[in-house]
């Protein structure tokens, strides 16, 4: 089981997403989460992080 938060970098404006780190990072949206979630390598997902700052 993984565990979801929600990201940091999500306003408070209702569009919301939500990840769960690890080895692998899963990224979903907190309104569809009922159409799954991407799979991210974790250096990947750190190297989105840091082009997107």
């Amino acid at each position: 089981m993984r565990d979801w938060h929600k990201s940091s970098y999500s306003g408070n404006e209702g569009h919301c997403v939500e990840v769960a780190e690890g080895a692998v990072t899963g990224v979903r949206d907190t309104q569809n989460r009922e159409l799954g979630h991407l799979d991210v390598p974790a250096a990947e997902w750190t190297a989105l992080i840091s082009a997107v700052r």
